[in-house]
């Protein structure tokens, strides 16, 4: 899961990917120590570490619990600095559109969670989280009685196998590629290449709907993340007969509670009710206000100030993924009433100064800069510790595997940069291989990262060529596999807890093409072969070879320098009701918002 710059008893099976997408401060969110202390920030993000639950077809029946205090009416304003990039679900990978496929789309499954670090995956458009045999290798789902698009249209199964095999073809190219490849392998494209818009599918032998309620999957090993898999917004399900295939992406058709009256792209967008969604088919969403208002091209700062100032508009206003601006923090922390209307929590991203390995060959070049990069300084540009803790390595502390210690670099030692360290690397090196472009964005973070990576790296000797790169389109530019850049900052969190969810989409060289999460372009044979062997692993050997593949990219490849592990810490406007942290998405809970009065 890209960073933007990102229950119930009746359970039948626990993931066997056991860990923790839990945070911090995620219980109702009241106020939290975040920031105070980094370390205990750490150790309760740890002990929040809980299995994700399999839950069974009661706990997937709606509606959803009732938020305590809550009424029906009115509009949330939603600030937003960058525009969204995709609309379309299948190219939904990124935390922002993320947050508004919550309102708009709903898939075979969904995370629910209650709101005390507890999360397991509930079936939202199935009847549950999905019925394994022949050792995990398939996979059985039943679809709900009921259950509608905006235009009325009951979904059925083969809208569910439209939704997959458009996913092979060639205009989406921005999605997660996990469940694709465990069909048809890494060159899956090449299996289906027109997306099954014309006359060939999937096999029965892959994808079965033997009638309109039955998708049934079935894969070459064992697939027991699959629950969790299916219940990324870049698979909800997209209705055959309205898919407009590349048009589809700036008018989608809802299936949530929510759906789009009007869309300005990159300036405005709103939601209304849509009145074909069934509270009683769905155990995770609310649909308490009329609609939300969104604004994008709202920095930061001005909506930190109008949430704190809290007047007109603003008192019904939340930030989607953005959050207090850095220079403002002291005024909300030291204000009780403002900061009583903040959400703090620890994120899974680990953000990283990713290195083109197609440009920048030379690992001595790429070792100097991740001894001399200055992680407090682009700390300090988050929010200081509100905004995040150096990072070591490229696990979170909210990732099962994560090793605290583990610091090869000695990032931990030395996070403003070991200068001498860096330079002694570099002085043979040759002037030409110093010179570096730099890509970043042209948003308020964009802005303060580089002026702290252009500080640091001048300071070791390299000569840094900054290029501004459009924010909403920042993945985009440099998910090109020839792209014009030499490093990027990136940030990337688990999709569910298992380090097989950061090191396959980033790491594997089976990823390397345009739109990929692989930016750094690495391709090494260890790192194939250990991550084919962690995937047919059970979870504890995986475990083992995971940490192995961590320690041999960092050290021996170095495709990307740790930076920091992120925070959040938001504001919202004293009008807001039901506002906590959503340990899935962590951002705040955009599901269960309601209007005071």
């Amino acid at each position: 899961m890209k960073s933007l710059n990102s229950r119930r008893t009746r359970a039948i099976v626990v993931a066997i990917a056991a860990g923790s997408l839990a945070l911090t401060g995620c219980s109702e969110n009241k106020g939290g120590s975040s920031g105070k202390d980094s370390k205990e920030d750490q150790s309760k993000a740890a002990e929040q570490s809980k299995a994700v639950v399999y839950a069974d077809a009661a706990a997937s029946t709606g509606p959803a619990e009732e938020v305590a205090g809550a009424k029906s009416g009115g509009t949330v304003q939603v600030y937003q600095e960058s525009g969204l990039t995709h609309l379309d679900p299948g190219q939904i990978y990124v935390s922002d559109a993320g947050q508004v496929a919550n309102l708009l789309y709903r898939g075979l499954t969904n995370f629910e969670e209650d709101g005390k670090g507890n999360v397991s995956v509930v079936g939202d458009l199935a009847t549950d989280s999905g019925k394994s045999s022949d050792g995990g290798k398939t996979w059985t789902y039943t679809l709900k009685d009921g259950v509608k698009d905006q235009n009325g249209n009951v979904i059925t199964s083969a809208d569910i196998r439209h939704t997959i095999e458009r996913q092979y073809a060639a205009f989406i190219f921005d999605g997660p590629t996990y469940l694709q490849t465990w069909l048809s392998g890494p060159k899956y494209r090449d299996t289906l290449k027109d997306g099954g818009f014309g006359s060939k599918h999937l096999p029965a032998t892959i994808l079965d709907t033997p009638d309109a309620k039955t998708v049934v999957f079935h894969f070459d090993t064992a697939r027991p993340d699959l629950p969790q898999t299916l219940a990324m917004p870049g698979y909800s399900v997209v209705p055959e007969k309205t898919d407009t295939k590349e048009k589809y992406d700036a008018a989608p058709v809802s299936t949530g509670p929510y759906k789009i009256a009007e869309y300005k792209v990159g300036k405005s967008m709103k939601l209304v009710k849509n009145e074909n969604w069934d509270p009683k088919t769905d155990s995770v969403r609310h649909q308490y206000v009329d609609g939300f208002n969104f604004d994008f091209g709202v920095t930061e700062s001005t909506q930190t100030s109008r949430l704190i100032a809290d007047q007109g508009e603003s008192k019904n206003a939340i930030q989607l993924t953005g959050g207090v601006e850095a220079t403002q923090i002291q005024k909300v922390i030291s204000d009780a009433a403002v900061n009583k209307r903040t959400i703090k929590g620890y994120q899974p991203y680990v953000m990283t100064l990713t290195f083109n390995l197609d440009r920048v060959k030379n690992k001595a070049v790429r070792d100097a800069i991740t001894y001399g990069i200055n992680s407090k300084s682009l700390i300090a540009g988050e929010g200081g510790a509100y905004g995040g803790d150096p990072a070591a390595n490229l696990f979170a502390p909210t990732l099962p595997g994560y090793e605290a210690s583990y610091d090869p670099y000695g990032r931990l030692k030395t996070p403003q940069g070991n200068i001498a360290k860096a330079k002694e690397l570099l002085k043979d090196v040759p002037a030409a291989e110093k010179k570096l472009v730099y890509a970043y964005s042209n948003s308020e973070a964009g802005q303060k990262r580089k002026v702290a990576i252009e500080d640091a790296l001048t300071k070791i000797g390299i000569d840094v060529v900054a290029k501004e790169v459009d924010s909403a389109s920042y993945y985009e530019q440099i998910g090109k596999v020839k792209n014009p850049y030499d490093m990027y900052v990136t940030g990337w969190g688990q999709d569910w807890p298992s380090p097989g969810t950061v090191i396959t989409p980033i790491y594997d060289g089976d990823q390397v093409a345009d739109g990929s999460a692989n930016y750094s372009h690495i391709n090494d044979p260890k790192v194939q072969e250990l991550i084919k062997k962690a995937l047919t692993q059970e979870p504890t050997a995986a475990a083992v070879t995971w940490r192995e593949a961590q320690h041999y990219i960092l050290e021996k490849v170095n495709p990307a320098a740790p930076l920091w592990y992120t925070k959040q810490f938001q504001l919202y406007g004293s009008n807001i009701g039901g506002a906590r942290y959503s340990t899935e998405s962590s951002y705040i809970d955009i599901t269960r918002l309601f209007l005071k009065s």
